[in-house]
């Protein structure tokens, strides 16, 4: 299909106007997929909303992205249509790979589309609806407005809710779900999670929050109590240490400190989690062991081998679950410009591990690192 490869390439920019993927090959996959050219910052991307089922996904990706991500969206596909200010254009796509395209020249000009992104965003926590715990946590008024200095926070906790809404599909609505948030902190997360879960979705979900700060407990109880909230818990306790739960249908942790984090993924593998997700925070133990010739010139600098050692660990973290049978990904939480920890690390069982036992091998011994999620989990595994 290089000849659909060589088009995108050629037309996704500023004069891309539209492009629609439909016509599936199997009725419970993918049933169609738009694009569009949106610009972020100065800088133009090419969003792609992905119908399945009764859900809808968005992805946000740069030229060279969307390329790939289209042509591999194909297989399941028998039509491609595609707008740009000089041309339409049709393309027919076979099982084996190959892609029939017809363009035809316009003959006026094309209406186009606002590149706007965000001005009007449809948030799943909608602003003007009164939600009490983000009353209460300080985000929103009684009026139901967003209180504008935690305006941040209020996005957040809509984007921690969409990586949510990605993996509704993975989660049963047939029984009672168990949910752990290890080091849920003041819970903003945790609380919208419930909310959108239980009160929105329907889900039968029991939400256990844990962490090490006992007034943070006691005050989120307090608000559990007021909301009704039966099925909500939070408990004091150390993430290493919480041997309560049997079974666990999904893990998250959101800024778990260092390798508190690892503590929370070996204990969601062990559990054969269905979901994880995860918010790395302050990863300092790879920046402690870290070394290697080849790479010693640029270590010398503090900074750079701090974010260096940031990354390896979360890269290596996400290739430990691979090696479980997870198929993992590393994406953008929110924004640089908030905070520079805006990763988050989303996991979903597949059953099948990724042989990759040589590759971290060779990894961490060239670096010289031994990262604690490696190690607990090479435990586990005898």
């Amino acid at each position: 299909m290089e000849n659909l490869r060589v088009l995108l390439q050629e037309n996704l920019n500023i004069d891309f106007v539209s492009a629609i993927l439909s016509s599936p090959r199997e009725k419970d996959g993918i049933m169609k997929v738009k694009v569009r050219p949106l610009l972020k910052k100065d800088t133009l991307f090419f969003q792609l909303e992905i119908f399945l089922g009764n859900q809808v996904f968005h992805k946000n990706l740069t030229m060279n992205e969307a390329v790939e991500e289209i042509l591999s969206l194909t297989k399941g596909m028998k039509q491609f249509q595609m707008e740009t200010k000089q041309y339409s254009c049709t393309a027919l796509l076979s099982r084996k790979g190959r892609a029939t395209i017809k363009k035809k020249p316009r003959k006026a000009p094309v209406k186009m589309v606002s590149l706007q992104h965000n001005r009007e965003k449809r948030y799943i926590l909608e602003e003007g609806k009164v939600v009490p715990f983000l009353v209460d946590l300080g985000v929103m008024t009684e009026n139901g407005k967003i209180i504008n200095r935690r305006f941040d926070k209020f996005r957040q906790i809509n984007r921690f809710l969409e990586f949510v809404e990605d993996i509704l599909p993975e989660l049963s609505k047939d029984r009672e779900l168990t949910i752990l948030d290890f080091g849920c902190g003041k819970s903003y997360l945790t609380f919208a999670m419930y909310y959108y879960l239980h009160e929105l979705k329907a889900y039968d979900v029991r939400i256990i929050g844990l962490d090490l700060k006992a007034d943070v407990i006691r005050h989120c109880n307090e608000l559990v109590e007021r909301y009704g909230y039966e099925k909500l818990t939070f408990l004091e306790g150390n993430i290493a240490e919480y041997a309560e739960a049997d079974a666990v249908d999904m893990v998250v942790t959101l800024h778990a400190c260092d390798t508190a984090t690892d503590y929370a993924l070996a204990k969601a593998v062990g559990w054969n989690a269905r979901v994880i997700l995860s918010v790395p925070c302050c990863q300092h133990e790879v920046n402690g062991q870290i070394a290697c010739d080849v790479l010693a010139p640029v270590l010398e600098y503090g900074l750079i081998k701090e974010r260096m050692a940031a990354l390896i660990t979360d890269a290596m973290r996400a290739q430990y679950l691979e090696r479980e049978g997870y198929r993992t990904q590393i994406l953008e939480f929110i924004d640089m410009e908030h905070t520079p920890k805006n990763i988050l690390i989303r996991a979903v069982k597949r059953g099948k591990p990724k042989e990759n036992y040589e590759a971290i091998r060779m990894c961490e011994e060239t670096l010289h690192i031994a990262p604690t999620l490696g190690r607990l989990l090479n435990g586990k595994n005898g």
